[in-house]
């Protein structure tokens, strides 16, 4: 089974699981920000960007598109903007 086989079949197990509709579910949008994140911030940062994008999306009132661009954009400038 080929890596993204084996990825489409996992979201969609766990999006069943969770009782999500994975025609909400960008998944190239979530996996580009969560290497912009794990390239400007650290490795580490890549799962929680894509958790917190997910919570705010469910909390909040922004989208997973707004969200997404929101932590893109910040993960971009993190170095510049990091003190010291």
């Amino acid at each position: 089974m080929s890596t993204t086989t084996q990825l489409e079949a996992w979201v969609e197990a766990l999006a069943g699981e969770l009782g999500i509709d994975t025609a909400t579910v960008d998944v190239e949008a979530l996996l580009d920000v969560a290497r912009d994140a794990a390239h400007a911030v650290a490795r580490p940062a890549a799962p929680l960007t894509t958790f917190l994008i997910g919570y705010a999306v469910a909390v909040g009132d922004v989208s997973a598109e707004e969200a997404s661009a929101t932590a893109s954009e910040l993960a971009r400038t993190w170095v510049e903007e990091m003190p010291g």
